[in-house]
């Protein structure tokens, strides 16, 4: 490490201010910064000191969504494994070519064979993320002349969890472009986003492409083959046709179809644990999203309803099905497009799970309901918090009025 350590201190005079690299100094800056930690430091009173900066931020929240890459990867494979055993279907083209020439059985039972199977689909959605959106960061850092931070680790490790195993890869590259660019450059970037942008690129694909991101044939890897989503399953025959396919602890642990890293509760738990004790993730909009989506939740099934099977399902159902639990712990707590504010934190959390259900619920024809409801969560965000602020003035002045 000291080799490259000298390497990069010998190529800096080139990328600083007149040298005839300084163009590109974010992308050198970018490079040294992700290797070593920053060698900027604060010395001395009155400046407030913090071993959290924004890259330890990053990698924490990757670091949190580790049982969630392993789960999109055997989920996946597990899926897919599932259903060539039932239908003797198989995975065609390159991937196809791929995993018989590393020794792969199609063996729903192994862990290898499932890790594998999902891995030759995870991955490339992964790289393809990571490349397209590095590019567009770098475009805009080189353009504005400023440094490549760290925001965007984030956004390139969501978005591929929250994708379809099967979109097609030119549709990923569209969707996190629209995101990284529409959904935060424009605005400025890290810091300046209104909106979360893995869920902005989501977006722009569910309402553009609706054929390769939502219905019941993106969902298992198998060329052919119908894997329709418990919360898909619900909105047609209600609490039965869900209990009929899976049980309450396979949805639970995530073994069922859905996007590829959200379908574990698990595996999110110990991301809010960790987000939760380092600080990061806000633990009142987690504590208040999940209230607002039991308490509504709970209501509907009292309310009951002879026309809408989807009023069935209770809050225990609701809580392990689809993205809510990724959605709370991983994307409503992001400390740009959230609330900031302590009280409005409450409310904004309580307004994502209220929201979350009644899509869910009222309007079956978008049964997953957390997408939008962190988007819309994201809209009123600093609306809540300017009026949580004027609150607190207007208490004050009447303190120093009285």
């Amino acid at each position: 490490m000291k080799a490259l350590r000298n390497l990069l201190d010998k190529l800096h005079p080139h990328f600083t201010q007149g040298g005839k690299f300084e163009r590109f100094y974010p992308l050198y800056e970018a490079a040294d910064s992700f290797i070593y930690t920053p060698g900027e430091v604060t010395e001395g009173a009155p400046h407030v000191r913090d071993a959290m900066d924004l890259k330890r931020v990053m990698i924490t929240v990757v670091f949190a969504l580790i049982p969630c890459f392993f789960m999109a990867m055997w989920n996946t494979g597990y899926q897919a494994n599932s259903a060539m055993q039932l239908t003797g279907g198989s995975v065609e083209g390159w991937r196809g070519g791929l995993i018989e020439i590393l020794g792969y059985s199609a063996n729903p039972n192994s862990l290898f064979d499932n890790l594998l199977l999902g891995a030759v689909w995870f991955i490339p959605i992964f790289l393809v993320t990571n490349i397209v959106g590095g590019l567009w960061e770098s475009l805009f850092s080189i353009v504005r002349r400023h440094e490549l931070n760290e925001g965007f680790l984030v956004t390139g490790a969501l978005f591929p969890l929250i994708c379809p195993p099967t979109l097609p890869l030119w549709q990923v590259a569209l969707g996190i472009s629209f995101g990284v660019v529409i959904g935060k450059e424009i605005f400025g970037g890290t810091g300046k986003n209104f909106l979360n942008p893995a869920l902005t690129g989501r977006a722009f694909l569910f309402f553009a492409y609706p054929a390769q991101i939502s219905g019941n044939a993106v969902w298992t890897a198998v060329d052919g083959v119908s894997g329709a989503t418990a919360l898909s399953r619900a909105a047609e025959g209600g609490l039965e046709a869900v209990t009929t396919v899976t049980s309450w602890f396979d949805a639970f642990m995530g073994a069922i179809p859905g996007s590829m890293g959200e379908t574990s509760t698990l595996a999110c738990l110990f991301g809010a644990a960790v987000l939760v004790l380092s600080g990061i993730g806000s633990w009142r909009i987690m504590l208040s999203g999940l209230i607002g989506a039991v308490g509504l939740s709970t209501l509907f099934v009292l309310i009951g309803s002879s026309t809408n099977p989807m009023f069935e399902l209770g809050p225990l159902w609701h809580l392990v099905l689809g993205g809510f639990a990724f959605g709370l712990i991983f994307m409503a707590t992001d400390p740009v497009s959230g609330a900031m504010t302590e009280e409005g934190q409450w409310v904004y959390g309580f307004l994502i799970g209220t929201m979350c259900i009644m899509i869910r619920v009222v309007n079956p024809a978008f049964p997953e309901g957390m997408m939008l409801a962190i988007l819309f969560g994201n809209v009123f965000a600093p609306l809540i918090d300017q009026m949580v602020l004027k609150f607190h003035i207007k208490r004050r002045l009447q303190h120093v009025q009285g």
